[in-house]
């Protein structure tokens, strides 16, 4: 199997070829000289081509020497740009963030708060779902939901973002209905509306 590609070689050929000798290229990479004309021999071994001509007083490319360093220059330069831009983007987040929320939880916490991120990270989009179905995140692609209720996928990473309390509650019209004497037991009997993402609901 080839070896990989090391780009550390590649940088150190390239500085010989700009500076014109292994001495110049050791003292801006500030290694040793011994260094960088080990690498340029490991380079030629897994190419399998001679790179640079050496005499005693000048390091000249050779036909391939030329052809690589035009190659070799443009791979660096892709690399220095995409760490670049990765590394900018560790620090100002940037791209679009798809979030899915329950619909009145989503309208009166999610919303102010999605404001404010968007404040703080201008180059980012929020795209927000506020929707009472359970999406399936992977399929739809969502990056983050937030669900009232408990994990039923243990395969999703979560964080609990606060704690809710089951009430049961009646309309006024309804709850004068009901014999004042009702009690918990007698109200299961009676026609409910619950949320089934609730743990126990019913019970």
């Amino acid at each position: 199997m080839a070896e990989l590609l090391n780009l550390n070689r590649l940088a150190y050929f390239t500085t010989v070829m700009e500076t014109g000798s292994f001495t110049a290229a050791a003292n801006r990479l500030g290694v040793a000289k011994a260094v960088v004309s080990h690498q340029i021999g490991k380079l030629e071994e897994e190419l399998g081509a001679t790179l640079l001509q050496r005499t005693t007083r000048r390091v000249t490319p050779t036909e391939e020497g030329r052809l690589f360093y035009d190659r070799a220059m443009i791979i660096l330069r892709e690399a220095e740009a995409a760490y670049g831009e990765i590394s900018r983007g560790a620090v100002e987040p940037s791209g679009t963030l798809r979030l899915t929320a329950p619909l009145d939880y989503g309208t009166k916490m999610v919303a102010p708060v999605m404001a404010a991120y968007l404040r703080t990270y201008p180059q980012m989009r929020v795209e927000a779902i506020f929707d009472d179905a359970v999406s399936n995140l992977v399929d739809e692609q969502i990056d983050l939901g937030i669900r009232v209720g408990w994990l039923t996928d243990s395969s999703n990473q979560a964080r609990r973002l606060g704690t809710i309390r089951q009430i049961v509650v009646a309309s006024p019209g309804f709850a004068a209905s009901l014999p004042p004497d009702l009690t918990p037991h007698q109200a299961r009997s009676l026609a409910w509306v619950g949320n089934t993402q609730l743990r126990r609901i019913g019970q």
